[in-house]
């Protein structure tokens, strides 16, 4: 049994492994051959015609993403709150089953719902209707939002619920309201899973493609934008949007090969980001 579980650890390294190595030698031909002033001198991002502009998908991928953290944080640590520490058994129950279904749901439909409802009914009557008829990186974003939910809810109310009753029992020997307790002793003691929960669903926002490919508000090509009231493309919706089979790359040399490009910008940002994430948790990490 041992043996077998090695192979299946090594099974998943060298899989990983064989990713990166398809990503930068598909995408060394890219890194050499581009007139380096289409990618940080031009302000569209348009691969069929050699512009390759990645500060558009970047910030379009940045907006997207800040748009659904603040949509799912408030959203998602508040049930989590509510689940761990004031809902009674029954109601926790049923209550946790129905919000992780949330997560079950396909991102094409939520994409969908993004541009046919959100877009006109929020978007549009906060804004102004010009905004919500069609699709913008703010409907976008709370597509995105409304996804990830579920995952900062699930893993902080797991991180919340694993602090000891013991810590909660002396807050409230000491007189403590058990809004204190939680602001004050579950939360800080549960710091580094709603943390780990934060970057988990940031990373899962950052990768998500089809509800920016449907609500986003742009095709194939992207204008350099930084009002979220705009379409624009993020970097996942821009491979989608470029990969629509092989007749669609082509009329550019770099076309397909700036699909990887793209794809290793976007594994630094998601390396990046755990590796910050597992600097903090080890730092604040409390074993108990």
């Amino acid at each position: 049994m041992g043996g077998l579980f090695f192979v299946a650890a090594v099974t998943s390294l060298v899989i990983s492994a064989a990713i990166l190595w398809s990503l930068f030698s598909n995408g060394w031909e890219f890194l050499t051959e581009v007139n380096w002033g289409h990618v940080f001198g031009s302000d569209s991002w348009s691969p069929r015609f050699d512009e390759f502009s990645i500060a558009t998908l970047l910030v379009g991928s940045l907006i997207v993403t800040g748009i659904a953290m603040l949509v799912a944080t408030p959203l998602g640590l508040g049930a989590a709150i509510y689940l761990s520490e004031y809902a009674r058994p029954g109601v926790r129950t049923v209550l946790k089953p129905i919000l992780e279904v949330l997560a079950g749901i396909p991102s094409v439909v939520l994409g969908v719902f993004a541009l046919i409802w959100i877009a006109p009914e929020v978007v549009g009557r906060l804004f102004g209707e010009e905004h919500g008829r069609g699709g913008t990186m703010m409907a976008a974003g709370i597509g995105v939002g409304i996804l990830t939910i579920p995952l900062i809810a699930s893993v902080s109310e797991d991180a919340m619920r694993a602090v000891p009753s013991s810590l909660r029992q002396a807050s409230a020997g000491l007189g403590a309201r058990p809004i204190s307790t939680t602001l004050r002793v579950v939360l800080p003691a549960a710091i580094s899973g709603v943390v780990a929960a934060f970057i988990l669903a940031t990373s899962r926002a950052l990768g998500e493609t089809m509800v920016v490919f449907i609500a986003g508000g742009a095709a194939d090509q992207a204008q350099y934008t930084n009002n979220p009231l705009d379409g624009s493309l993020t970097m996942t919706a821009a491979m989608a949007s470029l990969a629509v089979g092989t007749d669609q790359v082509r009329g550019a040399s770099l076309a397909v090969p700036s699909l990887f490009f793209v794809g290793i910008v976007l594994f630094a940002f998601t390396f990046g980001l755990n590796l910050i994430a597992d600097r903090f948790v080890r730092r604040v990490r409390q074993a108990y």
